[in-house]
């Protein structure tokens, strides 16, 4: 079995900063894009940013400049560091990872999902 455990939420004032982690573990040979998606109360889930295998990126206009994803290949590990944090960024943050089987279809996990708050 797959699994995605994050780390890394917490409670912080406005202006700081949080590194998520999230790593993956299990029947794993190679993992594809991995990403980041967060939900605030009373809203949609909405892609926050996203890192391909190759190293590209795209990000949720309003982080952008502020929130950086990395990922860690040999450790199946992906991050968020996220900088100058505003109020709007609470969340809970979910990882995902898009991962071939076998015969190369892809599944997409996620996370259990990690608590963000960002007070005024």
């Amino acid at each position: 079995q797959v699994q995605l455990v994050e780390s890394g939420g917490g409670l912080v004032q406005a202006g700081e900063s949080l590194r998520l982690s999230c790593v993956a573990s299990g029947s794993i040979f190679s993992i594809n894009a991995m990403g980041w998606y967060r939900q605030a109360p009373g809203k949609e889930r909405e892609l926050v940013a996203a890192i391909r295998s190759g190293g590209n990126t795209n990000y949720l206009d309003s982080v952008k400049g502020r929130f950086t994803i990395s990922r860690d290949n040999a450790k199946n590990t992906v991050y968020l560091q996220m900088n100058s944090l505003k109020p709007e960024d609470t969340a809970v943050y979910y990882c995902n990872a898009d991962i071939p089987n076998w015969s190369g279809v892809l599944t997409r996990y996620w996370g259990q999902g990690t608590q963000v708050t960002v007070s005024s």
